[in-house]
């Protein structure tokens, strides 16, 4: 039986019934007193030898202690082992020393004879962490007949030896410093647990530190410092390479987890992994550190949710996923598939088809002769017809392929909307590469961690996007949409410009259709783009699509936009100024500043219409209420032009219907849409302002029918935060999270697993994570994000039917509705901008405007509090913070300094 050993002053967040020792050989043979952490710690070993087993192994300088969240919630009929690496935690020392450490094939031995003194025989998932990560992979690789899935968390099986390694690893191994910063002093190990933002607690510090509190205990961190392999005749390398050979034959799932705030093991390190184990799972937590065990507690859940996914492995009971065992939405009462609403028959064969005979740029192709525009740009006033656009993209494609770019490579396009934005989108796709497209209006820090986590293989931008994207970090060859110096371009690393490529794919001969079709699934389908959502309620997200993915989205919007043979559009949005082409249609993009939605004027938007006879318009709310302000400026053409504008659309963020009115006069003629959507499935949705005006107020946005193709249910929220989601229902009044199924629905989430299968709670659906109802008549109203539902006494409260029904007083401008206080327990406060003149002292609302806030508000308002702005999201300029808004409110209610809650708005570019 094993014998139970908790040391004194045990971490008071670890079961002292996993604590055991246990005799086994070293790779020496030298037997060696183990101390590991078992959730079987108290049965027979023949009793617990076939169960399915997580074998989690730390690295330098922790313990057994960080596995202990997985320990915890460890399902029955499962098991997790967490030993204590020899010299490491409490086990004792084996052979080595900081002159001759103990190396990975001596570590990687020794956790073999530990597991053959265990007796393992059931199915194993190897877990490592850190320098666990090459010592549980080479354990992996030569136990293949257990091994049943690897688990790798912020380590690497590679490090090339011509490419820089951390710093801080380096620092440590210099000669004369690593015995005093490894061994002598706590430097090295309190460095590791200085790296969380924000820092770890105190007792979780404890914890990790709770081996090592004497320099005789801190020996082997010194040693496995040194046996890190930096150089190429490193003992270690032979090794290491080995490892990393061996683990690109596994043929196991995989499951790969990142903080993206390592300084040690970087995306690089990633990438190798990715590269070696083609078939795993990979999920990054943007922000967390190298202890990502510790930064992202939820990191447990994530494992034992992807564990029971396993085909080949057991259930893991409670531990699986919210959605695993959620009805099929698409089933009705009585388990019949209930048919879609609505039935598009173009939808269906877009999705029925994968790519066949119809890619998204077949109508782009269709008109290789036609001379006649096809995309405009306001702001250089160039031109380009469909023939050359058709002439511009293969050229351009074939010189992707001249210079090595493969089918299934992702290419970043940091390019300016525009011709050479839309050759370079057209001709990746027609060589089978992947856009990646981040757009500059998500702020410089938030575009940096979006390219590094989807990490292109090639880097297309304009000269001051390269500039930016080597400060980044930002891996992939580079080339240039621009002119640049020699001597810019060597610092940049640029290889190519555009203009080159064109010149070598007209000379080229390379079948590009051939090489798309070597990335194709025996569908004819395959990835397309990754695309960043806003990031205005959390890090931004990469949308990958696929192929068939798109062609649906795109036969959706030309259906929602009207687009006819005579149609031509405006696009005053970054991503949709793409597909003009691919809609068939003559495209002209304004001279605005794309970044910010607000430098959208009256004029130049007349201007871009006149240069076209533009039908159709698309903009944000943001800039739309910017064409608003600055309409007294247009001249007599510049209102004639507007005036043959037959349909207008916004999107992107809620759209006042105040602001469509006021549209109303700049463009008297247009149909004004809002259709709704998101960046994982747009649109969905569709109502016009008449529609809006016929519906009248409600509780909610009210956002029209859903499209055709497009099924909505409502998932009903719970009671207590804590609680469980009904079963998706499309009962008329029920308030819950909208989900969505449709042929043009995204395919995941980029590197982002635990994401990906939280929002999918069945095949093809999604969940919006907005919040709302269906009415009597189908139609979709929004109440807000399920993020920002306050959690109140009394049940879940939703925020926009609250903030509409304030800001119909004369008084307010804007208003936000925030909670405070715990999930379960919070109150309501209403945050206001008011109207200018209206006098407030401070930030809390007079009372007579507190009052009417209270009347018209529908529920019961803890506090009414004033700022003069509230903050929004960088690209839409629409969407407000209403996380920053419960924080600032938090602040002020507790008697702290509250600090400015928004800049204030950016000034407009002034009108032509």
């Amino acid at each position: 039986m094993p014998t139970h050993a908790p040391e004194p002053d045990w971490p008071a967040d670890l079961d002292p019934r996993w604590s055991r020792r246990l005799t086994a050989p070293d790779a020496e043979g030298v037997p060696r007193r183990w101390h590991l952490l078992d959730t079987a710690a108290d049965r027979a070993p023949e009793e617990v030898a076939e169960l399915p087993t997580l074998l989690c192994l730390h690295g330098n300088p922790t313990w057994s202690y960080l596995w202990r969240r997985l320990l915890a919630t460890c399902p029955e009929g499962w098991r997790v082992i967490a030993p204590d690496q020899l010299g490491m935690g409490f086990s004792e020392p084996a052979a080595g020393s900081l002159a001759s450490p103990r190396r990975l094939a001596q570590r990687v031995e020794d956790l073999s004879r530990l597991t053959e003194a265990l007796g393992l025989r059931g199915p194993v998932v190897a877990v490592g962490h850190d320098w666990g990560g090459p010592v549980v992979s080479g354990w992996a690789v030569s136990h293949a007949g257990l091994l049943a899935g690897i688990v790798l968390a912020n380590t690497a099986v590679f490090q090339d030896p011509e490419v820089t390694f951390s710093g801080l690893i380096r620092l440590a191994r210099t000669p004369g410093l690593l015995e005093t910063v490894c061994v002598r002093t706590p430097t090295f190990l309190h460095g590791a647990t200085a790296l969380s933002r924000p820092p770890l607690p105190k007792q979780v510090r404890d914890g990790l530190l709770r081996p090592y509190r004497r320099a005789a205990d801190r020996g082997r961190i010194g040693q496995f410092v040194a046996d890190v392999p930096l150089e190429p005749d490193h003992p270690t390398r032979a090794t290491l390479d080995a490892v990393a050979e061996g683990v690109a034959g596994l043929d196991v799932p995989a499951l790969l987890l990142r903080g993206t705030r390592d300084p040690v093991f970087t995306e690089a390190h990633l990438r190798d992994l990715m590269t070696r184990l083609p078939q795993a799972d990979v999920h990054r937590y943007e922000g967390a550190s190298h202890l990502v065990t510790e930064d992202r507690p939820q990191y447990a859940a994530t494992v034992w949710q992807w564990v029971g996914l396993q085909p080949a492995l057991p259930p893991t009971g409670p531990g699986q996923p919210s959605g695993s065992d959620q009805p099929d939405p698409s089933q009705g009462p009585e388990g019949d598939v209930e048919p879609s609403s609505h039935a598009d028959q173009a939808v269906g064969d877009a999705a029925a088809s994968g790519v066949g005979a119809r890619p998204p740029w077949w109508r782009q192709s269709a008109r290789a002769d036609d001379p006649t525009t096809a995309v405009v740009e306001m702001a250089t006033g160039r031109t380009t017809s469909f023939a050359e656009l058709e002439a511009d993209v293969v050229a351009v494609a074939r010189g992707l392929l001249s210079i090595g770019v493969r089918p299934g490579q992702r290419v970043a396009t940091l390019v300016t909307p525009g011709i050479d934005l839309t050759v370079l989108v057209y001709a990746c796709w027609r060589i089978g590469a992947v856009i990646v497209v981040a757009d500059a209006g998500l702020g410089v820090r938030s575009l940096g961690r979006a390219l590094r986590g989807a990490g292109p293989d090639v880097v297309v931008g304009i000269p001051v996007a390269l500039a930016a994207t080597r400060a980044m970090r930002v891996p992939g060859r580079r080339v240039v949409a621009g002119e640049l110096p020699a001597r810019v371009r060597k610092a940049l690393a640029v290889e190519h410009d555009l203009d080159s490529l064109r010149e070598l794919g007209r000379t080229s001969t390379l079948d590009i259709e051939e090489a798309r079709r070597s990335v194709l699934d025996a569908d004819g389908d395959a990835d397309c783009a990754v695309l960043f959502t806003s990031g205005a309620t959390g890090p931004s997200k990469g949308v990958v699509y696929r192929l068939s993915q798109l062609s649906a989205q795109l036969e959706v919007l030309r259906e929602t936009m009207g687009f006819g043979p005579d149609s031509r559009f405006v696009a005053a949005f970054a991503p949709f100024a793409l597909y003009g082409p691919a809609l068939g249609v003559p495209a002209s993009v304004p001279d605005m500043d794309v970044t910010a939605p607000g430098t959208l004027t009256a004029g130049t938007l007349a201007d871009a219409v006149a240069r076209l006879e533009a039908t159709v318009v698309f903009a944000s709310p943001a800039a739309l209420a910017s064409v608003v302000a600055t309409a007294d400026a247009l001249d007599d053409d510049q209102r004639r032009a507007l005036a043959g504008v037959r349909r207008l659309m916004s999107a992107g963020a809620p759209v006042p219907a105040g602001l469509l009115r006021r549209l109303s006069a700049v463009v008297p003629a247009a149909e004004l849409h809002t259709p709704y959507g998101m960046t994982e499935a747009l649109p969905l949705t569709d109502i016009t302002l008449d529609e809006i005006d016929e519906v009248g107020a409600g509780e909610g946005v009210c956002v029209g029918r859903p499209r055709p193709g497009v099924t909505m249910r409502v998932a009903p929220l719970p009671r207590t935060p804590d609680g469980e989601d009904g079963d998706p229902v499309d009962t008329p009044g029920v308030t819950g999270e909208l989900w969505v199924t449709a042929a043009h629905v995204k395919e995941r989430y980029d590197r982002l697993w635990a994401t990906q299968h939280e929002a999918t709670p069945g095949p093809r659906w999604h969940r919006t994570g907005d919040v709302g109802h269906l009415d009597e008549q189908g139609r979709v109203w929004v109440e807000g994000r399920r993020v920002h539902v306050v959690h109140g006494p009394d049940g879940p409260v939703t925020p926009v039917g609250i903030e509409q029904r304030v800001e119909t007083l004369d008084d307010v401008r804007q208003a936000c509705v925030a909670g405070v206080g715990p999930a379960g327990t919070q109150q309501v406060v209403v945050v206001l901008v008011p109207e200018p003149g209206v006098a407030v002292d401070g930030v809390v609302a007079p009372p007579g405007l507190a009052a009417e806030v209270r009347r018209v508000a529908g529920t019961d308002i803890a506090a009414v509090l004033c700022a003069p702005a509230l903050p929004v999201d960088i690209r839409h300029q629409s969407k407000i913070d209403r996380t920053a808004v419960s924080r600032w409110a938090d602040r002020v209610l507790a008697g702290r300094r509250p600090g400015r809650l928004a800049r204030p708005p950016r000034p407009r570019k002034r009108s032509r």
